[in-house]
């Protein structure tokens, strides 16, 4: 919980993601973290910052569907931490980003608030000395629901809940699937409108595409 309270001191959003990554390396006998947003339309993960000895690398070239990594995936649907090394590993996981020869362990953190997993930390160097046990996956499955808990409680509800009728009716319609052209037609707009519409929502609730804003406005319950 010390550690946590540093998040505090974080004087931007991008500062307050980067001290998450710090403050995990400091806890636990790690040498990287990926840090990744987590949408649950269509099971986005993305990936925002890679934090190693040599500093910061922003790898948000990194989208997937987490339901093509089943080891990700199990440890987001049960929001608890989870390690796996040697030829386990190799069956569980793809290697399509983070994986190269060189890499023979994978933790996965995922980051929560209640019920919703809004993120999570990938690990694939560790400490030669480091134990991964379950006592270690336990703490590591609390730091996940702090961060998640913290980084709530900071968000600005009141962007969220100042969007206009019309702003909420696209995100909700962007929630259930619908295109611009659909919504178009539904709403009796334009496609540019719609797309204004979007382009708007973000901006209040301070989101980075449009996935990350339906996720920010399921996770408040404002639609569903």
């Amino acid at each position: 919980m010390e550690k946590i309270v540093q998040l505090e001191d974080a004087a931007s959003h991008e500062e307050k993601l980067f001290k998450i990554l710090e403050v995990y390396m400091s806890l636990y006998p790690v040498r990287n973290g990926y840090l990744f947003r987590f949408s649950p339309l269509g099971y986005l993960g993305e990936g925002i910052i890679l934090l190693n000895s040599t500093g910061i690398v922003y790898i948000n070239e990194i989208r997937d569907n987490v339901r093509t990594l089943p080891f990700i995936h199990s440890s987001i649907v049960e929001r608890r931490a989870k390690y796996c090394t040697g030829i386990e590993l190799l069956k569980q996981t793809s290697g399509k980003y983070i994986l190269t020869s060189n890499v023979n362990s994978l933790a996965v953190v995922p980051i929560s608030y209640g019920s919703v997993v809004i993120g999570y930390i990938c690990t694939t160097e560790f400490s030669k000395t480091a134990v991964i046990d379950e006592q270690t996956l336990s703490s590591l499955t609390d730091y996940g629901r702090l961060v998640g808990k913290y980084m709530e409680q900071s968000d600005d509800s009141k962007e969220s809940q100042n969007l206009s009728k019309r702003e909420l009716e696209v995100m909700r319609k962007i929630s259930w699937g619908e295109s611009m052209k659909e919504m178009a037609a539904a709403m009796d707009i334009s496609e540019l409108t719609v797309k204004q519409y979007v382009k708007s929502a973000i901006k209040k609730l301070g989101a980075y595409n449009r996935s990350h804003a339906v996720g920010i406005l399921l996770r408040k319950g404002i639609i569903s």
